[in-house]
């Protein structure tokens, strides 16, 4: 999931409540810097009275602010609708406004965007119109009533005539029983195969690795397919965008499916930017499976993905073969982006689906037009619920509401959508609530899940579905695996003819031995299964977990390996709250000492938009070492804390990458200030900033460049941070918020044990050359 929402990793890596707080740390005043967010009050309504007409009535004609609030107030309380000042104010002011939705008219509310622009026009455009025209007299609460009451064909009928925006709206209304019975009656399963049909949970296999190594993403797949788990597709997500790394990836995943004879089955996926998969593409023809993109649900939030809707609309255009297009999308992304415009996470979240039916609409047209007789777009949406952070949503049960939502959000979209029901090590969801969580999604019957060998993922730092908790809900639940896939783990000796596990179950090993004997290798097992042992130790050794047999059940992980993971949630823990010591900044050259506007690391933890922000005196230091710089540099470093101080502070980890750093900027002619600005509590964007107050001086010929050093969200044990190289025109960074993350590049997952600081460094450096030499 790293592209998947773009977010800076430090935030995911970049943006609930910390599991646990540092003794004391519970009882501390976190001093606001902003004004408290508005709640929406609404302490009576009339009878008979829809949200038009108490907006006319209390304002005295159509206000739009008034008409988001009340919309956002009926959702259930999240704590992104707070920041944004859509969340109602008491519970009764929650119960009215689903009153006041509840009797309004789908015409009516299709007549007024929340959010009028060309991407929703876009949108709009998609429905069909009978479909549309024969339900825009329905109430939000007749249309509640009917797809609660109506069989699944009839659903069918009217779903492509159904806006995003009311969408969005009706399943406010809905209790989570309601959601999760609408869920499990609708149903739109990819062509050739069983994913997201009735009765049937599929996986995502995600072997990420810290290094992009293709040994640990070769041994993951075979992991996951000794529990008969993996069956949607083999997704990776890169820790480099280079062109070459991610084809070198794409063809590691696509070289098993060959060889295992599945390559038409299932596809596989590197999620890099929908731009680098095409450039691979051209690379190397036919070694890209599905094309993935991070989706905004409007044009502003896109544009962060560096996407436009010209962009999307002809990737799209170009899927004509058995693969199309692979969406990702999350609540709150939007809001702390910045792109909110007012509007409710829930319908955020249902225009990025009204997005991504229009373009699986494109694709079906580009087959169509390729010749294809019947048309079958194969296109599929995964909601990563949880990923961001605590001001998002905090609970475990904030957690299940969404996804509750955002399941019924895309199956009434005609989408197959699958869960990444995720935590961060901030949040307020622990290891043990994950597995509460998914049990309560169940019954809404999603269409696939993430699954990696434990629920940790060894790049991204967050935690997320494993192996074992697949086989658990399938036992509990009686979902099935996609019918061509459960003959293949049958045939591979994992499950027996009645599909209970083998002798070789959780053995990924022998997933080895029937890879290399399908690529011809005639050695005998014992040699096989000996170079096996010695490959998985390297694997474990560069921080990639294995889920190696099980514990008491097939379900149970092993007993070692659950203390292993544990050990590294606890240790995440602590990282979240360490903090740079006095003497390690001493040992940075020329350190210059920045804060944010943030008062205790609680807040900076709950509250992104003050770590994004430099306190006045900051500014002030900053604006005098412009003046004392008089234009003569044109690289800047900054280090900050982020998410994990120690990151900077191990040994081995931030000295050597900054001496490489340094050599290698200036043997290519750089002119880097000698200044490290040390930033406390400090983002990404508070990065942007500095770079504002540096480089802001339209007179300035050339580039100029901030390498951000921050550390990266725990969990993974690497102690990892991240190098974020932004390299405008000085022009660019005299227009205040022109630079963000769209132009910014990064290289993440720097450390000892995954990729070392020296490489990482020569990385940096090649990138700044590319940047610079574009700009």
């Amino acid at each position: 999931m790293a592209e998947s929402l773009t977010q800076p990793r430090e935030e995911q890596h970049p943006e609930q409540l910390p599991v646990s707080l540092p003794s004391g740390a519970g009882h501390e005043a976190a001093r606001s810097h902003e004004s408290a967010p508005v709640r929406v009050s609404i302490p009576d309504i009339l009878p008979d009275e829809d949200v038009f007409a108490y907006v006319r009535r209390v304002r005295g004609g159509f206000e739009p602010r008034l008409y988001q609030q009340v919309v956002g107030a009926a959702n259930e309380l999240k704590e992104g609708d707070v920041a944004i000042g859509v969340a109602a104010a008491d519970e009764v002011s929650r119960r009215n406004a689903r009153e006041l939705l509840a009797r309004t008219r789908l015409g009516d509310l299709d007549a007024h965007p929340l959010i009028q622009e060309r991407l929703y026009s876009y949108m709009q455009g998609a429905l069909e119109p009978s479909a549309q025209a024969r339900t825009a007299s329905w109430t939000l609460g007749g249309l509640k009533a009917f797809l609660l009451s109506a069989g699944e064909e009839d659903i069918h009928d009217i779903i492509d005539g159904l806006s995003s925006d009311a969408i969005g709206c009706v399943v406010k209304l809905m209790s989570n029983e309601e959601l999760a019975a609408v869920g499990r009656k609708v149903f739109n399963p990819l062509p050739g195969g069983k994913v997201g049909a009735k009765g049937y949970l599929g996986a995502r296999i995600q072997p990420n690795s810290p290094t992009d190594h293709p040994d640990d993403i070769r041994w993951q797949v075979f992991n996951g397919w000794s529990f008969a788990v993996g069956d949607v597709v083999l997704g990776t997500n890169p820790v480099s965008s280079a062109p070459e790394s991610v084809a070198a990836v794409e063809s590691a995943l696509h070289e098993i499916l060959v060889t295992f004879g599945l390559q038409d089955v299932m596809p596989h996926c590197v999620l890099a930017h929908v731009d680098v998969q095409a450039v691979v593409e051209a690379m190397q023809p036919g070694t890209t499976g599905v094309w993935f993109q991070s989706l905004g649900s409007t044009e502003a939030a896109n544009r962060t993905f560096d996407v436009t809707l010209e962009k999307m609309e002809a990737h799209a255009a170009a899927r004509t073969g058995r693969w199309g297009m692979y969406f990702e999308t999350g609540q709150g992304a939007d809001a702390t982006n910045g792109h909110a415009a007012g509007v409710d996470m829930v319908v955020h979240e249902s225009r990025k689906y009204g997005f991504s039916r229009a373009l699986k609409q494109r694709v079906g047209a580009a087959q169509a037009r390729a010749g294809v007789a019947e048309p079958a777009p194969w296109v599929i949406v995964n909601d990563v619920a949880g990923f961001i952070g605590p001001e998002v949503f905090r609970t475990r049960e904030q957690l299940v509401r969404c996804c509750l939502e955002d399941i019924v959000m895309g199956k009434l979209h005609g989408l197959t959508i699958g869960l990444d029901v995720c935590s961060t090590l901030h949040m307020d969801v622990s290891l043990d609530d994950l597995g509460w969580c998914l049990e309560q999604l169940m019954p809404a019957n999603p269409g696939y899940l993430m699954a990696l060998p434990t629920r940790n993922d060894p790049m991204l730092s967050y935690l997320t579905t494993a192996f074992q908790d697949h086989v658990r809900l399938r036992q509990k639940f009686g979902y099935k695996v996609d019918d061509r896939m459960w003959a293949f783990f049958q045939r591979l000796g994992v499950i027996d003819a009645e599909g209970q596990p083998t002798e070789h179950f959780g053995d990924p090993a022998w997933v080895y031995l029937q890879y290399r004997r399908h690529k011809g290798d005639t050695r005998p097992d014992a040699d096989v299964l000996a170079e096996a042992a010695r490959q998985m130790a390297e694997v474990h050794a560069r921080g990639v977990p294995l889920a190696v047999g099980h514990g008491a059940q097939p379900w149970d992980m092993e007993p070692t390996l659950e203390r292993e993971i544990r050990q590294l949630y606890d240790d995440a823990k602590a990282g979240l709250w360490s903090d740079l010591s006095p003497d390690f900044v001493a040992t940075l050259p020329d350190a210059v000492r920045l804060r944010t506007r943030v008062s205790t690391r609680r807040d900076y933890i709950l509250r992104p938009p003050a770590g994004e922000q430099l306190e006045p005196s900051s500014e002030r230091v900053l604006e005098a070492l412009r003046a004392r710089h008089a234009g003569r540099y044109d690289v800047q470093l900054v280090i900050s804390d982020g998410l994990d101080a120690r990151s900077l502070m191990d040994e081995g980890h931030l000295r050597p990458f900054l001496t490489t750093l340094r050599a290698r900027l200036e043997a290519a002619g750089h002119r880097v200030a000698p200044e490290h600005l040390v930033l406390t509590l400090g983002r990404v964007r508070a990065g942007y900033r500095a770079g504002e107050l540096l480089f802001g001086d339209p007179t300035l010929e050339g580039p100029r460049a901030l390498i951000h050093v921050i550390g990266e969200r725990p969990g993974s044990g690497h102690h990892s941070f991240s190098a974020y190289v932004t390299a405008p025109q000085a022009r660019v960074w005299a227009s205040p918020g022109a630079v963000d993350h769209n132009i910014t590049r990064v290289v993440a997952g720097i450390s000892d044990t995954s990729l070392r600081p020296e490489a990482a460094a020569v990385e940096v450096a090649r990138i700044l050359g590319e940047l610079t030499s574009a700009s």
